[in-house]
C-alpha cells in the first residue's frame, strides 16, 4: 500500500504529460497547415482518435512498469533507510544497518555505518573513562547493595512519598508471606522498585512514625527511630522500626539542619512468637487457675484426715481424692514441663540453609579434619534446610572420625534428599557395620574432634533440632550410613525455597528515586521517561476473544525511571477451562498437560490487577490483549482503568515506512535479542526493550508526554484494528 501511494502522484503527472505533449504535438501539426490541410486534416484526424488515445494509454503503462521498476524502490527505500539511521543513531549498544537490495544505496549505508562505528568506538572510550571516574561511587553503591542483601532482617528503603526504591532478598521473602497470592505473583504485587509501601502499610501508621521522628529531628536528635506493630490482610502481624534517612542540608536551605529524605523500615515477622507467647499465657493460666481447685480439694481433705473420730469409709475416700487430685497436679506440672522443653528447643537460633551448600561446607570440613576424601552427592538446589550448621558440622566430623579411627573407613559420602516435610541427611561408608550398642554410645558421649573435647553430644545436636537419627546398611550395595532427618526451612519461617535461581544481589536498588517525588501533575502530561510501566502479554487458545478462546498464560515486567526490572516479574499458566487447540500449541508451545492443576483466570486476575496498580499497561497489538481482559470484567469484577500503550502503535508512528511492524521485526531493527518468544513472559521483556528504544525517538518527535504518546498512536493505520 505504501508503494502504491507514493506511484500515484508521479504516474499522475506523467500522464499529464504525455497527454499535454500529445495534445501540443497535434497542435503543432494543425497550426501548420492552411485551411484546407487544416479540413483534410481534421477530417482524417477524427476517426482516429481512438488510436491517439491507446497510444496515450500505452505511454502511461510503459511509464508506469518504467517507475514501478527503478523509481519507487529507490524513493521508498530513502525514508526507511532514513528511519533506521535514526534507529541506529539512538541505539545505546552497536547497531549496524544490512546490506541494501538496491546496489546505488550501499555505499551510503557504509557511510552510515562507518560513522556508527566511530560512534561506538568513541562510546565506548567515554565510557570506560567514566567508569574509571566513578570506580569508587560504583564500589560504595555495590557494597551498601550487597549487605542490604545479605541482612538476615528484612530492610526496605522508601523516598519521602513512600516509594521503595531498595530492599533486600530477606523482604522480598517476607512479602512472599505476606502476600495474598504467594504462589502467583511470588510477593511482587506488594514489592518492587517504585511501588509504594502504602499498598501493604497503612500510610496513616507510617505518617505517625515520621511525625514522631521529625519532631525528634527538630530537638536535635542524633539517631531518632518510631516503631509500630500492625496486621497485614492476610492475617500476619509485622513488626517495623522506622528510622529516617536524612540530609546534611535541610529544605530551607539551612546548613546543618537534617530533613527528611525518606526513610528505612525494618520488619519483622512476630506472628509466631506473638502466637508461642498466648500459648504460654494460656498454658500459665490454666496451671494456676486449674490448680485451684485441686489446691482447695487437697486442702479440704487434709484436715478432715486430721479429725481422729473418722470413720475408716471416709477416711479412705478423702485419701483416694488426695491421691486423684495429686494425680491431676502432676499430670498439669508435667504438661507444662513438656511444652517449656518444646518451646525452648524450637527458639533455638536455626538459620536458613541452602542444602547444597551446607553439603559442599561439610565435604570440606570432614575431609580436613578426617584424613580421608569425603564425596558431597548431587542435592537439589531448591532443597533449604532449618539447622545450627556450627553443631551440625561438629556431629558429622566427629562420626567421621571415629569411623576412620576404630574401622578403618578410606571414604566416606555426604547425601542429602527431601523426605517430606523433612530432609534426610546421610554420611555413608563402605566397609564393616557396627552393633546397636556401639551405635548408642557413640551417641550419648561428648564429642571429642582433635585433641578438643566439646559438652555435645550427637544426641544434644540432634535434640536441639528436634531431629532424628539412626543407623542402616544397604546390604546390596554394601553400604553402611548414618542418617539424620532434619527440619525444612518452612513457609512460615519464610523459607528461601525457589530462590536458588535468583543471584544473591540482584537489581534490588534505584537510589535515583530518592530525588524523585510524587506531583500533582496529571498522568497524560507527564514525561515518558518518568512513568512508571507494566509491559505484559498473554498467551491463548485462540484469536477470537469473542468467541469463547481462553488466557492460558499471563506474563509481566516492569519498567521504572526507564530501567527493566527483569527480577519484578509476573509469570503463571492458566487453566482455561476448555481445550487447546492443536494447532496453537507449536506457536506458544503450551500443552494441555501443562496446565492441569493450574489456578483459573478468577484467581490469577486479582493478583495481576494488582501488580500493574498505578502504572501504565504496556503491550504490542495491545487491543488484542486487552479485550480479553474487558471480557473478563464481568466474571471477575475487576477493570484495568489504567492507560495503556501499544508498541505496534508507537513503531508505526516513529518508522512509518517499515514494512513490517511485528514484534520480531521491531526487536531485529533495534538490536534487541529475542529470547522466549511466543512465552507470555517472554515477549513481555521484548516489548519492554522495545518501549525503551522507542520513547527517544518519539521524543526527538515532539512526543514527549504520554498524552501526545496516546493521541499520535491513534493516529496510526494499525489503530483501526478491532477485535
Amino acid at each position: 500500500m505504501r508503494n502504491q501511494r507514493l506511484l500515484i502522484r508521479p504516474l499522475v503527472l506523467v500522464a499529464l504529460a504525455l497527454a499535454v505533449l500529445l495534445a501540443v504535438a497535434v497542435g503543432l501539426v494543425y497550426f501548420t497547415l492552411d485551411a484546407p490541410g487544416r479540413a483534410q486534416f481534421a477530417r482524417l484526424l477524427a476517426p482516429r482518435a481512438a488510436l491517439l488515445v491507446l497510444a496515450w494509454a500505452l505511454g502511461v503503462v510503459a511509464a508506469m512498469a518504467a517507475l514501478q521498476r527503478w523509481w519507487v524502490p529507490r524513493v521508498s527505500a530513502l525514508p526507511e533507510l532514513a528511519e533506521q539511521t535514526r534507529a541506529l543513531v539512538n541505539a545505546s549498544a552497536p547497531l549496524q544497518l544490512k546490506a541494501r537490495a538496491q546496489a546505488d544505496q550501499q555505499p551510503l549505508a557504509d557511510a552510515v555505518n562507518a560513522l556508527a562505528a566511530q560512534r561506538d568506538a568513541l562510546r565506548a572510550d567515554v565510557a570506560a573513562e567514566v567508569a574509571r571516574a566513578s570506580a569508587s561511587v560504583r564500589l560504595e553503591r555495590n557494597r551498601l547493595a550487597a549487605l542490604m542483601s545479605e541482612l538476615t532482617q528484612s530492610v526496605v528503603v522508601c523516598n519521602r512519598d513512600g516509594r521503595i526504591l531498595l530492599y533486600n532478598q530477606r523482604a522480598r521473602r517476607q512479602f512472599r508471606v505476606l502476600s495474598d497470592a504467594p504462589q502467583l505473583a511470588d510477593g511482587a504485587e506488594l514489592i518492587g522498585i517504585g511501588r509504594s509501601i502504602y499498598a501493604v502499610f497503612d500510610k496513616k501508621l507510617v505518617a505517625h512514625a515520621l511525625d514522631s521522628i521529625g519532631q525528634r529531628l527538630a530537638r536535635g536528635a542524633a539517631q531518632p527511630s518510631a516503631q509500630f506493630v500492625t496486621a497485614t490482610r492476610g492475617g500476619q502481624l509485622l513488626r517495623v522500626q522506622v528510622a529516617p534517612v536524612t540530609d546534611t542540608d535541610g529544605g530551607d536551605g539551612a546548613p546543618g539542619t537534617a530533613a527528611l529524605g525518606g526513610f528505612v523500615l525494618m520488619l519483622d515477622n512476630i506472628t509466631r512468637s506473638f502466637e508461642e507467647e498466648t500459648a504460654r499465657g494460656q498454658l500459665l493460666h490454666g496451671l494456676t487457675e486449674g490448680s485451684r481447685a485441686s489446691l482447695a480439694s487437697l486442702q479440704a481433705a487434709v484436715e478432715m484426715l486430721g479429725y481422729d473420730d473418722l470413720e475408716p469409709a471416709m477416711r479412705e475416700r478423702f485419701l483416694g481424692v488426695l491421691r486423684d487430685e495429686v494425680r491431676t497436679l502432676a499430670g498439669r506440672v508435667d504438661e507444662v514441663a513438656r511444652q517449656s522443653a518444646d518451646s525452648l528447643r524450637t527458639r533455638w537460633p536455626l538459620e536458613e540453609m541452602q542444602g547444597a551448600e551446607f553439603l559442599a561446607v561439610a565435604a570440606r570440613q570432614v575431609g580436613a579434619q578426617c584424613g580421608v576424601p569425603v564425596t558431597a552427592a548431587p542435592a537439589d538446589a531448591r532443597l533449604w534446610l532449618k539447622l545450627d550448621s556450627f553443631s551440625m558440622l561438629q556431629a558429622l566430623t566427629y562420626l567421621g572420625q571415629r569411623l576412620v579411627d576404630e574401622f578403618a573407613v578410606r571414604a566416606l559420602t555426604l547425601r542429602l534428599a527431601a523426605a517430606g516435610a523433612r530432609a534426610q541427611l546421610d554420611l555413608v561408608w563402605t566397609g564393616h557395620a557396627m552393633s546397636t550398642e556401639t551405635v548408642m554410645s557413640w551417641e550419648m558421649d561428648a564429642m571429642r574432634i582433635g585433641a578438643e573435647t566439646h559438652p555435645l553430644s550427637v544426641r544434644d545436636v540432634v535434640e536441639r533440632h528436634d531431629a532424628e537419627m539412626w543407623f542402616e546398611r544397604d546390604r546390596a550395595a554394601h553400604q553402611a550410613f548414618f542418617r539424620f532427618l532434619l527440619p525444612l526451612a518452612s513457609s512460615g519461617d519464610e523459607a528461601a525455597e525457589g530462590l536458588a535461581e535468583v543471584e544473591s544481589r540482584p537489581e534490588f536498588f534505584d537510589f535515583d528515586l530518592f530525588a524523585q517525588a510524587d506531583t500533582d501533575t496529571a498522568l497524560d502530561e507527564r514525561p515518558l521517561g518518568e512513568l512508571v510501566y507494566t509491559v505484559f502479554d498473554t498467551e491463548t487458545t485462540g484469536l477470537n476473544p469473542s468467541g469463547g478462546d481462553e488466557i492460558i498464560q499471563i506474563g509481566a515486567a516492569r519498567v521504572v525511571n526507564g530501567r527493566l526490572l527483569r527480577q519484578e516479574s509476573f509469570e503463571q499458566l492458566v487453566d482455561p477451562g476448555r481445550d487447546i487447540p492443536a494447532a496453537g500449541i507449536p506457536i506458544h508451545g503450551i500443552t494441555p498437560d501443562m496446565v492441569v492443576g493450574q489456578p483459573r483466570i478468577d484467581e490469577v486476575l486479582p493478583a495481576f490487577h494488582q501488580f500493574a496498580q498505578d502504572t501504565v499497561l504496556v503491550a504490542h497489538n495491545a487491543a488484542f490483549d486487552m479485550k480479553f481482559l474487558q471480557l473478563l470484567e464481568p466474571r471477575t469484577g475487576l477493570r484495568f482503568q489504567q492507560p495503556v500503550l501499544d508498541t505496534l502503535l508507537l513503531s508505526a508512528v516513529v518508522h512509518p515506512n517499515q514494512e513490517s511492524h511485528r514484534l520480531e521485526a521491531i526487536a531485529e531493527r533495534f538490536g534487541i535479542t529475542v529470547l522466549g518468544r511466543h512465552t507470555a513472559l517472554g515477549d513481555a521483556v521484548v516489548t519492554a526493550e522495545v518501549l525503551l528504544k522507542l520513547i527517544p525517538l518519539l521524543k526527538d518527535m515532539g512526543i514527549v508526554t504520554l498524552a501526545q504518546a496516546r493521541a499520535a498512536a491513534q493516529q496510526s493505520y494499525y489503530a483501526r484494528l478491532k477485535y
